[in-house]
């Protein structure tokens, strides 16, 4: 098994339009000293994310974001999976929120889940990052949370779904949680530390 190749360059496109993501991807890259931009910034389309996994999607993000720029890229693909609806909403998260609004997808999951009349309400988050070069090669990692689903939402703090989402051992949402708290022990956090590990270790 080869190592995972290590990034020297000075800048990287954060493959994102989200701002909640470019500010947390920000915030983890910014003690590495590299200069980052975001796909939004450069004005780079979003592309089709059609593939099965979120690591499949994280790719074809960053690999797009190498194309319409010509820089190092690093993508994200993340959702909350909850194990009462079979995995759902999954690589599907972004879309359960139409439009950005995450309150109606939220209704939605607590919504089905009283539906199936289970008492069973835990889930976790997943992170995938991919940092592509120009070359086209590709680098992966992905990063879990496990908690548990609480309605009424609680906490204006984060994004997504992180109002109604308590990670194990805590017994408020990552919604009411301080950024740099969450920043320590989220999916993404977990994720961008194998990251670190594994492609930025000169960096450090």
């Amino acid at each position: 098994m080869t190592s995972p190749r290590t990034f020297t360059g000075p800048e990287l496109v954060m493959a994102t339009h989200n701002p909640g993501k470019v500010r947390e991807l920000g915030d983890l890259l910014a003690p590495l000293g590299i200069k980052t931009i975001s796909a939004g910034d450069l004005g780079l389309p979003e592309p089709v994310e059609d593939g099965d996994t979120f690591k499949a999607n994280a790719r074809i993000k960053a690999l797009s974001a190498v194309a319409g720029s010509g820089l190092p890229a690093l993508a994200d693909d993340s959702g909350l999976v909850v194990h009462a609806l079979d995995g759902a909403p999954g690589i599907f998260s972004a879309r359960w929120a139409d439009g950005g609004d995450f309150h109606t997808a939220m209704e939605r999951v607590d919504r089905e889940l009283n539906a199936r009349g289970t008492s069973d309400r835990t889930g976790h988050f997943v992170a995938a990052l991919a940092l592509a070069w120009p070359d086209g090669h590709v680098e992966t990692f992905e990063g879990r949370v496990d908690g548990t689903l609480v309605w009424p939402t609680r906490g204006d703090f984060g994004f997504g779904y992180d109002p109604m989402f308590v990670a194990d051992g805590y017994d408020i949402t990552f919604g009411e949680m301080d950024p740099g708290k969450k920043h320590a022990i989220s999916h993404r956090a977990d994720a961008f530390a194998k990251l670190l590990a594994g492609c930025f270790s000169a960096n450090q």
